[in-house]
């Protein structure tokens, strides 16, 4: 079981089952699992999300429909990441490819130059010219451990409703941001 469900009593899992289950087995060079970080991804509107607002049934997608309510983005920034002192990896791609490379700290610098920023922000991820377009598209943010509050900036959702929902438990409205463009 990782971090993050044993962190709050009403942790809703909403991942793939068989997805999160293989990152438990992805070893680091660092020794630690995938499974151990909590991954953030670098743009919206994630293949991931797409499955999850849709459900899937397969070896790695046991997912019922989840909807778009049910999903907030928690925004944070490597700034923040790096000013709480956050141990973190990061990837050029979704973290289970054979094909993506992890960076550490030491690449920090570089990250505009590691990350295809243009592949992350893509509204759409089939390119029959680029197969390689998802899986870039997918890139990690990864943090170990657990991420303090004060590392949150902010918080995207789908509609004014669950707006509400935030304030009601005491999240500044300056923090709340709306945008169903992020969403499928």
């Amino acid at each position: 079981m990782n971090v993050q469900q044993n962190s709050n009593e009403n942790y809703v899992s909403i991942g793939a089952g068989g997805l999160i289950s293989k990152r438990e087995n992805v070893f680091l060079s660092n020794g630690n699992t995938l499974g151990d970080y909590i991954p953030f991804y670098f743009g919206p509107r994630m293949p991931m999300l797409y499955v999850i607002k849709l459900g899937a049934q397969s070896v790695l997608y046991n997912l019922k429909q989840t909807s778009s309510e049910d999903v907030i983005y928690c925004i944070t920034s490597v700034e923040q990441i790096l000013e709480h002192q956050l141990e973190f990896v990061f990837s050029n791609g979704h973290a289970v490819s054979d094909l993506t490379d992890f960076f550490d700290g030491t690449d920090v610098g570089s990250i505009a130059e590691i990350i295809d920023m243009q592949a992350v922000n893509a509204r759409y991820w089939r390119d029959e010219n680029d197969l390689d377009l998802k899986r870039r598209k997918e890139a990690e943010f990864l943090v170990l451990g657990d991420i303090p509050a004060s590392a949150i900036l902010g918080f995207v959702v789908y509609n004014e409703n669950v707006e509400q929902k935030l304030l009601k438990l005491g999240i500044d409205k300056g923090k709340i941001a709306v945008k169903p463009s992020y969403y499928f």
